[in-house]
This record gives C-alpha cells, sequence and structure tokens, in this order.
C-alpha cells in the first residue's frame, strides 16, 4: 500500500497509509545496508510480511532537509517577530534562499504587528515575489488567507527563538494548544531532549513539527553554490540577462543591472545587501575547499 511517513523514532516508523490508517513500520535490512535512511515525510511503500508491516520502497523525493530530516517539504514558513526580538532580514534572506534552492516556496509571516510597524517589511518582501503575512494580537484577518496557504502539502516551520512560532501555530490550529511551556508536555517529551520530527495532520496537508520549532541547521544541509545564489533571489530575474559580464557576481563587476537596480530602488537594498554577504561567504566556503 502507498503511505507517507509521519514519525520516525529509533529504527520504527509510523505511517499514514492512504486510506487513512496509521500503522507503524520497520524498514528493509537492505536499506541499512545501502546507507539509505527514511525520512519523515517519505513517500513510501508498505506491504505485510510475517505479521509486520515494512517499508519496502520510499519514492523519489522531490526535495529533503537533513538538518531537521524532513523531506518532501512544499513551503517553509520563516517566522520573524516585528519588534522583541527585532527582525533578523539575513537570517530571513538565508532561509528564503535555502528554501529555493531546494524547491521550497519561503512563506514569510511577521508576528508582533501589534506592537510595532510591519509595512516597510511588508513592501520588502512582497516586491521580491514571497507570500506574506502580518499577524498581531487582535491583528489576525490574515489567519485565514495563512491556513488557505497551509492546507495542502508538508508546511515547515523556521525561526528565532521568541518570535511566536508557537502563538502562530495556536491560531492555525487550535487543537494543538502549543506554548512554550506545555510543546513537552503535549507531545509527551521533556523540554531539553531532542525531539524527532513529526507530521501532523491539518487540512488536506500535514504541519512538520520541527525540533523545537527553531531556526533550520545551515551547517546539515547542502550549501549554496555562489554561482547559484543569484537564482535564489527572484526579484533579480528580469535583470540578470542585461548584465555586460555574463559570469556577472552582481557585486563590483562593470555595467551590473542588478546592482544598478537596486541603487535605484528597484530591488530592495535590503535584499541585495543580504546577496552581498551570503555571496561572499559561499565564496570563502569554495575557495577553501581548493586551498
Amino acid at each position: 500500500m502507498n503511505a507517507t511517513i509521519i514519525k520516525g523514532v529509533g529504527g520504527l516508523y509510523t505511517v499514514l497509509a492512504d486510506d487513512g490508517s496509521t500503522l507503524e513500520c520497520k524498514a528493509r535490512g537492505i536499506f541499512r545496508k545501502d546507507n539509505i535512511v527514511p525520512l519523515v515525510g517519505d513517500k513510501v511503500l508498505v506491504s505485510l510480511k510475517d505479521g509486520s508491516n515494512v517499508i519496502e520502497e520510499i519514492l523519489e523525493r522531490r526535495n529533503f532537509l537533513l538538518r531537521p530530516a524532513l523531506s518532501n517539504i512544499d513551503r517553509l514558513v520563516i517566522v520573524s517577530s516585528v519588534i522583541e526580538p527585532r527582525p533578523n532580514l539575513l537570517l530571513i534572506d538565508r532561509l528564503a534562499c535555502l528554501a529555493i534552492y531546494n524547491n521550497i516556496e519561503p512563506v514569510i509571516v511577521f508576528t508582533k504587528t501589534d506592537l510595532a510597524d510591519a509595512c516597510n517589511l511588508k513592501r520588502i518582501y512582497t516586491s521580491a515575489g514571497f507570500k506574506v503575512f502580518t499577524i498581531g494580537f487582535g491583528k489576525e484577518e490574515e489567519v485565514g488567507e495563512l491556513i488557505e496557504t497551509l492546507s495542502s502539502g508538508i508546511s515547515a516551520f523556521a525561526g528565532n527563538t521568541g518570535v511566536g512560532k508557537s502563538t502562530l501555530i495556536n491560531l492555525i490550529e487550535p487543537s494543538l494548544n502549543l506554548s512554550t511551556g506545555e510543546i513537552s508536555k503535549k507531545l509527551g517529551r521533556g523540554r531539553h531532549t531532542t525531539r524527532s520530527v513529526e507530521l501532523f495532520r491539518f487540512k488536506d496537508g500535514f504541519l512538520a513539527d520541527t525540533p523545537g520549532f527553531s531556526s533550520l541547521d545551515f551547517k546539515g544541509n547542502v550549501s549554496i553554490p555562489k554561482d547559484e545564489l543569484q537564482h535564489c533571489f527572484p526579484e533579480f530575474k528580469p535583470y540578470l540577462q542585461d548584465c555586460r559580464f555574463s559570469g556577472c557576481a552582481h557585486l563590483k563587476d562593470k555595467d551590473c543591472k542588478v546592482r544598478e537596480a537596486a541603487e535605484n530602488g528597484e530591488i530592495p537594498m535590503e535584499r541585495y545587501r543580504s546577496y552581498q554577504e551570503l555571496y561572499l561567504e559561499a565564496k570563502e566556503k569554495e575557495d577553501e575547499m581548493y586551498r
């Protein structure tokens, strides 16, 4: 039967079959021999052998992340508060690039908009082509639109501690009733123990409970090559073909149309600065590899 892995702990996997039933399974021994690790989110084929459910095959993954270990992600919900803590635009842009590079749709949510204005932040990211939602206490009118966006596929969450991820989850799905102090109680885990990734049914899709709902571990995921980074900034696309040099890095290159667009206000300067920093980081990593 066809199924989706929704949880995996200690070699035992919980899968949701296409008929709606939940099964406990083990993976075929050959997976370990071939160094293949089933991931939460994997589409799998399950059979009954000697009275036990066995994962026979892992279907091709559309994408995957290693930390957190999750596959077939449809969107990454990047959560940032507008104040307390202040928004970290470089982190938002880093997460968005990681998502785009892995064929995942970034969705940006700014919280605590009852405490500070989010108009400029929303302008920056809507002009880049992202779906952006602003949510604050007493200003939850966009929650319905966000719920509709998350109503199918697998949605994972990322953002710094204190930005209101748990509050956001409560607004999206009140039955989870999560708060910082209650997550471990609700899920039956200690607050300071390592938690496995788990998928929860939501509408016609899943919400991914990643460890701590915290920032993604960039060291555990594939780095974006410096020459690919430009394609992770959607607002650059109209200008890329017009740069004078085909290998333009969009830094100090002569007749760079991307840089000119940023200087003219056609591309938000905040986004262009993030690109510069991420490009130089990627270049430094690549230079170290070849030393």
